[in-house]
């Protein structure tokens, strides 16, 4: 099963940035030879270029979700994404542009699409750090994202 992971965000806005470090992290490990690790700044219609192909994707991005606290990691089905801040203002969510790439008749599309959210609450600040509390949670989330693969 081909399957590629996206860690989301911007590096340079804090917290943000915390799915482009994980997916950094991952980089630097020994992964199954079926699976891409890839890094988005942009959600949306651009997302889909980066996971067509794929049997499986997981995406890995920060979060804004009211009933979760700062540094906590959630995992999040197709279903749930419409319940979940992760997108450009500037462009369609991704579970609008996953809906419309398949009214479109695009089967490139994974069959099994993810999200491997950690909750922000900060993302307006400059900075190429992450906080304390999100950074605790990253080896929560590879932990999650290693399972994932397993599966």
């Amino acid at each position: 099963m081909r399957t590629v992971i996206v860690g989301v965000g911007n590096p340079i806005l804090g917290d943000d940035g915390v799915g482009i470090h994980i997916a950094l992290e991952l980089m630097k490990q020994d992964l199954p030879p079926d699976v891409d690790v890839e890094e988005a700044s942009t959600g949306g219609l651009n997302l889909l270029d980066v996971i067509t192909g794929y049997d499986k994707a997981i995406i890995v991005d920060a979060v804004l979700k009211e009933d979760m606290d700062l540094g906590e990691v959630g995992r999040f089905d197709m279903e749930d994404l419409g319940s979940v801040h992760s997108c450009n203002p500037h462009d369609v969510s991704f579970p609008q542009a996953i809906e419309l790439a398949s009214r479109m008749g695009d089967e490139g599309i994974p069959d099994e699409i993810i999200l491997i959210g950690i909750k922000i609450e900060e993302y307006t600040t400059f900075s190429d750090k992450l906080s304390y509390e999100v950074m605790k949670s990253v080896p929560i989330a590879l932990k999650m994202i290693k399972d994932e693969i397993e599966r």
